[in-house]
């Protein structure tokens, strides 16, 4: 297993019988020995049972393998997606020792398909930040020069697939939490059509904005993840129950007569040079390759950033009440009567980002305020989402940044919330729209890799995955340092 061999060779590898998923998984923990010390991309990994799982599967007939989409190949999945006999803790104290009693959807999905889960991957505290310094297991640094942060909240999925520790990982997504990550550390990651994916087993940041997604170095590997992992669950209400078929033409590199829409908003004030440079360079190879661009409008995404967070926050405030102390989690141990308790625990768990956002949740849906704040935003919100309805009336995608900078240095703005949550300008639109984005690696800015974003119709994945092959391949960018 080569640190840039991508998932669907290296199944093809293990199902030919010439790469052992044992010998597989035993690569993939070596990497994690020699590199994830300087990284951090790992929370908790788990050789002894991915070993005998990846046993089981060498020991299987051919023709059941075959029928296996990811026959003894290793993921990493992210530390706030449940595992059933590994603790699942989203990097915060007040989870440290959780295990839960059962896997999450993607994960029986991932099982079922044949995988193997090889850990847990680092994140900002409850997905909650843009860089993964949140969390409080040590911030994940960047592959591609520890001085930066990787993104986030998915930072450690995005790094571990960058430095070559597994070819694929899965993360979540509620306001760029898989593509940010995944612009920074130079590989590609997919948010699905809200509703696209079960959120069974997630732990819930705001769970209207909530999506699981792969993350890997090739397109063509999402395709193949997002197949496995989108099936029909009667556990998860908003779960649409619509399958992906991840058809071979969609990586033919043929984009000809393809419409890509260039939304004017994305474009202006605080957009780096270098980032900017980058996105032009795909909209040019794209028209080269028989793409037409148009010029498209989003009125509303001056506002998105202010409307994510009163939104994202308010649902944080009542997810997050459920953390008291007394089912499971962290209890403080120097409480006094319940009162204490609650409060001692909550303080105690907590770390300062997670805090913040309860308040300012628990603010705006406080009585004289819900009117001027949660429900304007609401209101907001149906605008960003009838913008996009009118933009792919002349479009078959847009094309925007991911972020407005590449990555920043590690400590650069952990003491500026607002500048921190700017960060998600050009990726919460789609959560708040519920519409499927992908960053895929297009440049770099310096000596840090820069993503392309790509934004479609709602369950029109397959549309992103056809534009996001084609820029890949027409830019020769390879993000993988390992």
């Amino acid at each position: 297993m080569a640190p840039d061999q991508s998932l669907h060779s290296l199944v093809k590898a293990i199902r030919a019988g010439t790469v052992s998923s044992v010998d597989a998984c035993r690569t993939v923990f070596e990497r994690i020995e020699k590199r994830d010390g300087d990284i951090r991309s790992f929370v908790s990994t788990a050789p002894g049972a991915a070993l005998a799982r990846a046993a089981e599967i060498d020991a299987l007939p051919e023709k059941d393998k075959a029928r296996m989409p990811l026959a003894g190949a290793p993921v990493a999945v992210k530390d706030n997606i449940c595992t059933r006999h590994s603790a699942t803790t989203c990097a915060s104290r007040m989870l440290k020792d959780f295990v839960p009693p059962y896997d999450a959807a993607v994960v029986e999905a991932l099982e079922r398909a044949g995988a193997v889960v090889v850990g847990k991957t680092n994140l900002d505290e409850f997905a909650m930040g843009s860089s993964t310094e949140m969390s409080w297991m040590g911030g994940t640094r960047n592959p591609h020069d520890p001085a930066y942060v990787p993104g986030g909240s998915s930072g450690g999925s995005a790094a571990a697939v960058a430095a070559g520790m597994v070819a694929a990982a899965l993360g979540s997504d509620t306001g760029g939490s898989i593509r940010q990550p995944c612009s920074h550390c130079g590989v590609a990651g997919l948010k699905p059509t809200y509703g696209r994916v079960s959120r069974y087993g997630l732990v819930a940041f705001a769970s209207s904005l909530d999506q699981i997604g792969p993350i890997a170095a090739d397109v063509r590997d999402l395709g193949l993840l997002l197949s496995v992992i989108a099936a029909p669950d009667n556990r998860d209400s908003t779960c649409a129950g619509k399958i992906f078929e991840n058809k071979e033409t969609l990586y033919n590199g043929d984009v000809r007569g393809m419409k890509v829409g260039v939304p004017r908003e994305y474009f202006g004030e605080g957009l780096s040079g270098g980032v900017r440079a980058a996105i032009e360079t795909v909209v040019d190879n794209l028209r080269d390759a028989g793409v037409e661009i148009v010029d498209v409008s989003l009125p509303n995404v001056h506002n998105a950033v202010a409307t994510y967070y009163i939104i994202c926050t308010a649902e944080a405030s009542s997810n997050l009440a459920r953390y008291d102390g007394v089912k499971y989690g962290h209890r403080s141990p120097v409480a006094g009567g319940l009162a204490d308790m609650y409060r001692t625990t909550r303080e105690e768990g907590f770390g300062a980002e997670v805090k913040r956002r309860i308040m300012l949740g628990t603010y705006v849906l406080s009585s004289g305020y819900y009117d001027a704040y949660y429900l304007k935003a609401a209101r907001v919100r149906t605008l960003i989402g009838l913008d996009f309805d009118r933009a792919f009336e002349r479009c078959d995608a847009v094309i925007s940044p991911v972020a407005p900078t590449a990555a920043f240095k590690i400590g650069e703005k952990c003491d500026d919330p607002l500048q921190m949550y700017l960060t998600d300008i050009y990726t919460v639109s789609a959560n708040l729209a519920g519409v499927p984005g992908i960053s895929v690696p297009c440049g770099k800015d310096g000596n840090l890799p820069v993503g392309a974003q790509f934004m479609a119709p709602k369950w029109r994945e397959d549309t992103l995955l056809r534009l996001a092959f084609a820029a890949q391949k027409l830019g020769r960018y390879e993000g993988i340092c390992g």
